[in-house]
């Protein structure tokens, strides 16, 4: 197992309260619910922070032709 950094972290009286509340009902420690608020967030960071992936079943324009995919408005193809 990796280890883990310890460090102090200043809670206000209700936020600590409502992390007991929340960290009972998913019957985790009040660090184990931390730690997981953390990951889900960080995980959250990243997939927005990855370039999107390319859709699907939408042809491309071919590489170096200039037409482009579909015709523009009033035109034909």
């Amino acid at each position: 197992m990796a280890a883990k950094k310890s460090f102090l972290l200043r809670l206000s009286q209700e936020m600590w309260e409502e992390l007991e509340r929340w960290a009972a009902d998913d019957f985790r420690s009040v660090n184990g619910q931390i730690e997981s608020i953390l990951h889900e967030a960080i995980s959250r960071r990243r997939r927005q922070a990855s370039p999107p992936a390319p859709l699907t079943g939408v042809p491309a324009a071919a590489e170096g032709d200039p037409s482009p995919a579909t015709p523009a408005e009033g035109e034909e193809k």
